[in-house]
């Protein structure tokens, strides 16, 4: 990651993801929020049983573009995510989200938050 790009990445600012429509093959851009742990990129969203068209999209398709919308950093990258479903990572993982949304209920967010591992090109 450059320097450039890292205050887009810093979770200050959402980005936007496009993936590929796993029945349509169609782009699919979304804004969400972005956290770098321990220099690692992660994408969380709220606790809810629905799995997420986006997450069945990258199962499908693990291949995505990471749209940096930050003043200055700018930039279009591409990028792979690895869908994080173990319980023990999530667990491991999930609380440093939690924190930054200062959310204190960490049990529900590994249980039913969609997370993310994304890997920049």
């Amino acid at each position: 990651m450059t320097a450039t790009i890292a205050p887009g990445l810093d979770g200050r600012h959402p980005i936007d993801i496009t993936t590929t429509g796993r029945r349509t093959g169609e782009a699919r851009r979304i804004e969400i929020a972005i956290h770098t742990i321990d220099g690692r990129l992660y994408i969380s969203g709220m606790p809810s049983p629905r799995t997420r068209a986006w997450i069945h999209n990258l199962e499908s398709d693990p291949r995505m573009t990471v749209h940096v919308k930050a003043p200055g950093a700018r930039q279009d990258l591409p990028a792979n995510a690895r869908v994080i479903s173990d319980a023990t990572e999530r667990r491991e993982i999930m609380p440093r989200i939690a924190a930054n949304w200062r959310r204190t209920d960490v049990d529900r967010m590994v249980e039913f938050s969609p997370l993310i591992e994304v890997t920049l090109d």
